[in-house]
């Protein structure tokens, strides 16, 4: 309610709600290290379902939908870091956006649509400030479907066995779980926001947006950099948009490329470690994301980003392979 989607006030506001709104700091500093708590928690759970096998058949709309919440959360956290208007904001939404004029024939229409004239200027806070509002609640629509279709073939489970002959209640074992998770994710995120506020974000945001002072490296926000790694491995702008977003679309290839007849990768130790590979990897490109474009930053950026997309799409399907022939020989014999 103290927010005033301006350019010439955005940045004072916020920093009038940090400083004289009550408890506003809090808010504040919720909400900023929730969106990255919120990622932490987005990328284990889609690294939990790609370990159990969890896209596998009969599960694959459940996975489908998910994916989609991945895509709709990253553009609600892109909307909404572009409002505090500090220098990182101004210039990653000046970047961001611009990858858009690559598109052939609407690009640039797209780009003004977007900006809401020319440049980032009033009329792109406003509209980023109606859609930082509104796609939370798409969001909770796509969650609900997301649980509807959980509910209709139930969760897969760490030994890739059916859950249909063996079914523990949830009222009691699921529920004091999931609290001991929920207790100690509050205690480290307490930390984050009484102690340590500013150290998930980038340190050029604290200064006001100056259009006329380009900041040395311009980076999104830390859940975004492996992603931001892949645009720059790509020396061509438009193929280097295509890759982007294909690096987010290739998990919607997952249920068709894996043809392994054991779920999950409990019983496989091949597949295991090139899944904790993948993990490393992807790790290296959000470090990668974080530096300047220089050597030996783009090659190794270039290798991270064919690794990424060969662990789908060659990976997957030929160890899933390989693993069925060992697994039906040692049944055989």
């Amino acid at each position: 309610m103290h927010y005033t989607s301006d350019t010439s006030m955005a940045f004072n506001t916020v920093e009038h709600i940090m400083r004289n709104v009550n408890n506003g700091w809090l808010i504040r500093f919720m909400h900023a290290n929730g969106a990255s708590f919120f990622f932490i928690c987005l990328y284990a759970h889609i690294g939990k379902g790609i370990y159990y096998g969890s896209y596998q058949k009969p599960r694959q709309t459940l996975w489908i939908v998910g994916v989609i919440i991945f895509i709709l959360v990253m553009a609600t956290a892109f909307t909404g870091y572009c409002l505090v208007f500090g220098q990182m904001s101004l210039w990653g939404v000046t970047v961001i956006t611009n990858l858009f004029s690559a598109i052939p024939f609407v690009g640039e229409d797209i780009v003004h649509w977007l900006w809401g004239g020319f440049s980032v200027s009033n009329a792109t806070i406003k509209r980023f400030f109606a859609f930082h509002f509104l796609l939370p609640f798409i969001v909770a629509a796509a969650v609900i479907m997301h649980l509807m279709a959980l509910h209709s073939h139930g969760s897969s489970n760490p030994l890739g066995v059916s859950g249909n002959y063996d079914r523990v209640g949830m009222h009691g074992y699921f529920i004091f779980k999931d609290l001991i998770t929920v207790f100690l994710f509050l205690i480290v995120f307490s930390y984050f926001v009484f102690f340590d506020p500013e150290v998930l974000n980038h340190v050029d945001n604290n200064i006001m947006a100056n259009p006329m002072s380009t900041p040395s490296s311009i980076v999104p926000e830390w859940y975004l950099l492996s992603f931001y790694a892949i645009l720059r491995s790509i020396p061509d702008k438009l193929m280097g948009v295509l890759v982007m977003f294909g690096a987010i679309l290739v998990l919607l290839t997952l249920p068709s490329l894996d043809k392994s007849v054991i779920r999950g990768n409990a019983f496989k130790p091949l597949s295991k470690l090139l899944f904790w590979l993948f993990v490393c990897n992807f790790i290296l490109l959000s470090m990668i994301g974080n530096c300047h474009v220089e050597e030996p930053f783009v090659t190794t950026g270039v290798i991270c980003t064919i690794l990424y997309f060969g662990y789908f799409l060659v990976f997957i399907p030929l160890i899933s392979r390989l693993e069925n022939l060992l697994f039906i020989g040692q049944y055989k014999n």
